[in-house]
This record gives structure tokens, sequence and C-alpha cells, in this order.
């Protein structure tokens, strides 16, 4: 079962950029990519840092404290000193709106 979740306009999305989204009381990172739009766990994974303000390189986002870098596309680690992956939301667009599938 889907529980898709209307979080943002597509058009509050800028390539190679991050926002911050809560439904649910879900702290959630949105980026859109070349090759699509993706959504993480906004706080990174090895200290209180925003994600969503972090550097965006490629499919990675450096958090902005340790420089940990978080592929955007499933949360995986790419470098440390983060060892726990950020969690990923499956994503959809829809007549202009970002939606998440929160009971994924």
């Amino acid at each position: 079962m889907s529980n898709w979740t209307d979080v943002a306009a597509e058009a509050e999305l800028f390539e190679g950029a991050g926002i911050a989204v809560t439904p649910l009381d879900q702290d959630i990172a949105i980026f859109k990519m070349e090759d699509g739009v993706f959504a993480i766990n906004n706080v990174c994974s090895h200290g209180n840092a925003k994600l969503c303000d972090g550097f965006v390189d490629g499919h990675h986002v450096e958090c902005p404290f340790h420089q940990a870098l978080f592929d955007v596309r499933d949360g995986s680690v790419g470098c440390g000193p983060a060892t726990e992956p950020a969690k990923s939301w499956p994503v959809k667009i829809e007549n202009g709106r970002v939606l998440l599938d929160l009971a994924a």
C-alpha cells in the first residue's frame, strides 16, 4: 500500500539544490537533478546537520558540518565520517506537484 503525500510544488525545486519539507513530522530533503527528483532524510546520520543546506556535486550532497557525502538517489554514504545511510523515499511528480510515498 502506498501513501503518496503532496509536499511541494515542482516550481520550488532548482537543479543542484535541496529544499526541506516536513510531512507528518518527517524532516526530508528534496533534490532536483538532471535525471529526476529524489528525497532523503534531511538530517545527517553522523551529526545534527541539515543536508538541504549542503553542497551538491553530481548525485551527492555534502554534509555542511563534517563533509560526509550522501547519494541523493538512495541515501547511501559516499564517504565518511558518516557510516549510516540517510533514509530515502520514492518520489513522483503529478500535475506540477511533488509527491512522496511516506509508507515506503
